[in-house]
Order: C-alpha cells, then sequence, then structure tokens
C-alpha cells in the first residue's frame, strides 16, 4: 500500500478531513492524495497560494507576517495551514511554502528552503523546516513527499 492510499485509510477510519494550501509544489501534494480513488471521502480541496495576494485573500495569511517573516517562513506556513482548515472547514489542514529554485533564494532563505505546517481542529500546530537539494522539479518532490511523511506520521501518532 503506497503512503496516499494508507493516509486515505486512516483518515477514513478515523472520520477525519483534508484540506491543503500550496505554495511551491504547485497543487502536487493535492494531486497525489487525489490520486486515490474514493478521497472525496476525507479531501475536501485544496488552495495553490502562490502569489501573496492569493495567501492573504484566500487563506487570511496577514500582510504583517509577509512583511516581517516572507511568504516563506514558518509564520506563513502556519497561518496558511490554519487558513485552509478554518476556510474549508476540515479536521486537518496542511500547507507548503517554500523556494524550489532555481532562481529566488537568498543567503537567509536558499533554494530549497521549505516551511511544512500541519493544523489539526484540536491540538498543537506542526512546522516543520527543510532543506531540500537538487534542480527545481526534485526539490518539489521532496516536498511532497515530506508534506505526505508528516501528515502520515501524524496520523498514527497524533490524531
Amino acid at each position: 500500500m503506497n503512503i496516499e492510499m494508507e493516509i486515505g485509510r486512516l483518515l477514513t477510519i478515523k472520520g477525519l478531513t483534508l484540506s491543503i494550501a500550496e505554495s511551491c509544489t504547485g497543487g502536487m501534494v493535492c494531486s497525489r492524495i487525489t490520486d486515490v480513488s474514493g478521497s472525496s471521502i476525507y479531501f475536501t480541496g485544496g488552495v495553490i497560494a502562490y502569489s501573496n495576494k492569493i495567501k492573504i485573500q484566500m487563506l487570511g495569511v496577514k500582510q504583517e507576517a509577509l512583511d516581517t517573516h516572507g511568504a516563506v517562513s514558518a509564520q506563513v506556513a502556519i497561518e496558511m495551514a490554519k487558513g485552509v482548515r478554518e476556510r474549508y472547514e476540515t479536521n486537518i489542514g496542511l500547507a507548503i511554502t517554500g523556494i524550489a529554485g532555481p532562481d529566488g533564494g537568498s543567503l537567509q532563505k536558499p533554494v530549497g528552503l521549505v516551511y511544512l505546517s500541519l493544523k489539526p481542529n484540536t491540538g498543537e500546530t506542526i512546522c516543520k523546516k527543510c532543506k531540500f537539494i537538487g534542480e527545481r522539479k526534485d526539490i518539489r518532490i521532496q516536498s511532497t513527499q515530506m508534506m505526505l511523511e508528516m501528515l502520515l506520521e501524524y496520523l498514527i501518532n497524533g490524531s
């Protein structure tokens, strides 16, 4: 059984619903979740919030968080996860924001820097900082896989 199927099985057994906000992965996490037949039982939808304008309008990310910390930050990832969970009225909101490259990096925020966040409707928000290497596609694939692994670990140990 692949990771997407196991996530779907656990969400179904636990009666939980999921929504996802993605930036640097451009819908790859949603795509993997919906690769599973019957995913509409637990997956309500997602937002590709590539621009700051959409992060603010669709997810409720605060302008102050973007100005102070930047779009690629733990604070913004957490606000994205909270926003998608609240707007889609799900039990779990996931968010991912990062720099897939090859451009856009800096010394402080290099290409491959990614923040993943999981916001349940009960319990603590989880946020993970990752640094991936490789070409743009590699970074996006690694980011997507890590987000799914984080969700699976939460479903096994934290929900």
